[in-house]
């Protein structure tokens, strides 16, 4: 016995099975009736010395199995400190399928000031989900694309970074290529195989599909090929081209989707709040706090992603502060050290002089450690500040969407991508906050 636990559990276990003592189990242990293993292990008078061997060898072993058993049950605490149950987050992932033809020009603006703002609804799950964003542009034949992809990734600067890079242009003619788009997303984009996880696209564009186009996808098909995947396709039309309606209100029944209908530029609010401009101020600060590790490329690309976070809007750079708050990191993706030792992805002692930033590489070690300490200790007072303004700024713009609710202005792209997300990850036992 372990200890005195293990040998009451033992006593108990015998009176409860009636044999007083711990005997009471190795005689149930030996009972054909009460044991049927112990059928194979009896006794007889013709048995040899070496058959008796194996019959009391059989016997303590089925004793110890009926021990351990009867422990777990009777002790569901016995093995806890040795057991640590695993909780993995659940997961959301989202693709836009985004018409970037000319027409699309004010959506496409807006959701680029808006996209911080997505994230940030998302994020406010139970429980906190992990969040991965992609993105398929389409236009059509004789554009200068048809699709432009980029893949699902929890990196969301750089996909705030490649939204940036879309343009409105093109199209001329109604139908688009919308089936291709779809397929795209469907087919290539890397999707969870887990069936636990939210997978969705959204289908935003105000055009019609080309169905005359040979030899291309239709998006009928497309549909069966998402629900194999446990991808949901919700829609948004913007505008009100009569013939888009039915097709996209059957693209979403199809895909056991939502449809919703917009205004043709997405009807974008951005919320000022009083906490805006201190949050600015707050996110240089985040930026002189910044620790560049890896590749000279990747330490470019982390320097590069807070320049455009301080050039945003202040509305956006504001919800990027938020998202990051909850994330726990400074800067989206890889590449920063303060961030990765925090997650525990990088060690400090394995770090190559060359893969640090030029000023730290001529430290030793101990100057080293003091600078990322006096760095660290910057940024958690920082960061502490932008939690508290944070939880104000939710507050307020919560306050204010429902004034605008109340006067009619709900219809927006980004409130129609809330309702539908809150909708569907009930299906995945993600929850959100009644409205």
């Amino acid at each position: 016995m372990k200890n005195k636990n293990d040998f009451a559990l033992t006593l108990t276990l015998s009176h409860l099975m009636g044999g007083g003592t711990a005997m009471g189990v190795f005689g149930i242990a030996n009972d054909p009736v009460a044991n049927p293993a112990a059928r194979y292990f009896r006794k007889t008078a013709s048995d040899s010395p070496s058959s008796i061997r194996w019959e009391r060898a059989g016997v303590r072993a089925a004793s110890f199995m009926l021990l351990l058993i009867a422990s777990l049950i009777l002790s569901p605490t016995a093995f806890a400190k040795d057991v640590v149950k695993k909780t993995t987050k659940p997961r959301i992932e989202v693709c836009f399928v985004l018409d970037t033809t000319g027409s699309m020009g004010g959506l496409i603006e807006g959701a680029k000031q808006k996209i911080w703002s997505i994230a940030n609804d998302i994020a406010t799950a139970k429980p906190a989900p992990d969040i991965r964003f992609g993105l398929v542009a389409y236009r059509d034949r004789g554009d200068e694309y048809v699709v432009k992809t980029f893949d699902l990734t929890n990196d969301l600067d750089a996909v705030y970074s490649q939204l940036h890079s879309f343009q409105a242009a093109g199209g001329g003619d109604t139908p688009e290529s919308v089936d291709e788009a779809l397929d795209e997303a469907v087919r290539n984009v890397s999707w969870s195989t887990n069936r636990s996880v939210l997978k969705l696209i959204f289908l935003v564009g105000d055009a019609p599909p080309h169905m005359d186009y040979a030899n291309a996808p239709k998006y009928p098909e497309v549909c069966q090929a998402a629900m194999k995947k446990d991808l949901i396709i919700n829609t948004v039309q913007c505008g009100s081209i009569s013939e888009t309606t039915p097709v996209w209100q059957e693209i979403a029944k199809l895909a056991e989707g939502t449809y919703a209908a917009i205004p043709q530029t997405g009807n974008m609010t951005v919320i000022a709040t009083p906490m805006d401009a201190k949050l600015a101020e707050l996110n240089r600060e985040v930026g002189t706090t910044l620790i560049a590790y890896g590749s000279a490329s990747t330490r470019s690309a982390v320097f590069a992603k807070q320049a455009a976070s301080e050039a945003a809007p202040v509305a956006a750079s504001a919800d990027r502060l938020a998202y990051n708050a909850k994330s726990g990191v400074a800067v989206q993706g890889e590449g920063e050290l303060l961030d990765s030792l925090a997650a525990g992805k990088v060690k400090l002692d394995t770090l190559k002089k060359d893969e640090l930033p030029p000023d730290l590489q001529k430290l030793n070690n101990d100057q080293l450690k003091a600078e990322i300490a006096k760095k660290q200790a910057a940024r958690t007072a920082t960061q502490a500040e932008i939690q508290k303004l944070s939880k104000e700024r939710d507050n307020y713009i919560a306050q204010e969407k429902k004034r605008l609710a109340t006067g009619g202005k709900a219809d927006s792209f980004d409130q129609k991508i809330a309702d539908a997300i809150h909708a569907q990850a009930a299906k995945k036992g993600i929850q959100y906050a009644a409205e």
